[in-house]
């Protein structure tokens, strides 16, 4: 049975009762966890970035205050519902650490592999999402990954196939990729899952995922109300939508002109989706977004 988790990002407005209102709502829509993010806006762009881009710096009022993660984790408590966070910066990791049932390293941060070694160190669960990554990129995070891991606790690593398009468009979900990463980690890496991060706000693709490609974990963004700080993007489920599809009553097919189309060819690459946020990863040598072969050049559009 597929496990799914609901993201919340920023949608929280830094606001604790909606927080707690989020868990509710995904142990309500039948989710296995709900994953927050924990970052600060100057641990996560380089300075030369937020010294030209006030958007950027704007992005501070969607931080999660530190204040909020043992509230966070009671209310999961209380609800069934693992908590999970996405950790930015290395100092998260111990933040978290006392409080979260896993980690998950976003795919703007898959090649920074201290960030991942830090995760994996803790013994916790580990989720890394594969968005703009290749195979080589995901060779080298999965094996930093495996070896982290504490000698004899058993390493507990998921990874998602994930397009960083919000929202993603049909012709590039490529959900034949989810076979692809399997047919490559799961003989050398025993006991690893594999599923599907959403950005296509698609039941049809969801259940695609889940039905007929084995996702073991199904990771999506969800909003309250159409309220929340990244909810206009349009990549952001609501909760009476992902419930629907969790409880099979809607949307367990897709047309059959749609198949060919979502399953796409399984090459894991960046597709077009994605080609402009490639080189604003994070950077392996510091951990800040962009490259730093953009950080002097770059400008905000007028």
């Amino acid at each position: 049975m597929s496990r799914f988790i609901a993201e919340v990002s920023s949608n929280h407005n830094r606001d604790l009762d909606r927080s707690r209102e989020f868990v509710r709502a995904a142990a309500a829509a039948g989710c296995w966890a709900v994953k927050f993010q924990l970052f600060r806006i100057d641990e996560l762009f380089a300075p030369e970035i937020l010294a030209v881009s006030a958007g950027h710096r704007r992005r501070r009022e969607w931080e999660l205050p530190l204040s909020f993660l043992a509230p966070l984790r009671a209310e999961c408590d209380r609800h069934g519902i693992q908590f999970g966070c996405t950790p930015f910066y290395l100092a998260a990791v111990a933040e978290l650490a006392p409080h979260v049932h896993f980690y998950k390293v976003a795919s703007y941060e898959l090649l920074w592999h201290d960030l991942i070694a830090a995760c994996a160190r803790t013994g916790k669960p580990l989720i890394l999402s594969t968005g703009m990554a290749t195979l080589p990129e995901i060779d080298a995070a999965v094996e930093c990954a495996w070896r982290a891991f504490p000698a004899g606790t058993g390493p507990d690593l998921t990874v998602l196939h994930c397009v960083s398009g919000y929202p993603t468009p049909l012709p590039d979900c490529n959900l034949a990729a989810i076979g692809t990463l399997r047919a490559r980690y799961a003989a050398r890496y025993p006991g690893i899952r594999f599923g599907w991060s959403d950005h296509s706000v698609h039941p049809g693709v969801v259940s695609r995922a889940v039905d007929h490609w084995g996702a073991d974990v199904v990771e999506f963004h969800l909003d309250l109300d159409g309220a929340g700080a990244e909810a206009q993007v349009g990549h952001c489920w609501q909760p009476n939508g992902i419930a629907a599809v969790i409880r099979a009553t809607n949307g367990r097919s897709l047309a059959a002109h749609e198949v060919a189309l979502v399953d796409g060819s399984g090459e894991k690459v960046p597709t077009a989706a994605e080609l402009s946020d490639v080189p604003w990863r994070a950077d392996p040598s510091d951990g800040l977004r962009p490259f730093k072969s953009l950080r002097g050049t770059w400008r905000p559009k007028a």
